[in-house]
């Protein structure tokens, strides 16, 4: 994808339909194994709470975040990426601010997250927590490895 003209404009939609896979090229950026497109759209239609960020002239999805949820008390925010060109212009910042204001009614909204991302998220008023997770790289539905 083209390095981004600053002058182009963002829309940002708080649902996935309408989407296909072909608009969502080059995202997990450094991960071991990349989900394919058509896997990175099902993400997004089987997320509870989702924000996508579209360049319009490109019609190319450039950032999303999604959220898993109970719908009553908790919410877990499961990815956040926006592509490397378009990094740095307040992209991630409004997608995590429409998310925020989605679950607002929510008890809770955690995120895990690497420690080098957390000041990042403490912007939002998310505190640091302790967590456990397991990762099955083996069953991310992929065509690509990454770096």
């Amino acid at each position: 994808m083209a390095c981004p003209d600053e002058a182009h404009s963002i829309e940002y939609r708080e649902t996935a339909e309408g989407l296909e896979a072909s608009q969502l090229a080059g995202f997990f950026v450094d991960w071991l194994r990349q989900p394919t497109p058509e896997a990175h759209l099902d993400i997004l239609h089987g997320s509870g709470h989702v924000v996508v960020a579209l360049d319009e002239q490109s019609d190319q999805v450039v950032g999303f975040v999604t959220a898993i949820s109970d719908g009553v008390l908790s919410a877990y925010i499961s990815l956040l990426e926006v592509l490397p060109e378009y990094q740095g212009r307040g992209i991630g910042s409004e997608l995590m601010r429409r998310l925020l204001e989605q679950t607002e009614g929510l008890y809770m909204v955690d995120v895990l997250c690497d420690a080098h991302v957390q000041s990042y998220y403490a912007r939002f008023g998310m505190q640091r927590s302790v967590g456990m997770c397991i990762r099955r790289y083996d069953r991310i539905p992929s065509g690509e490895t990454g770096g």
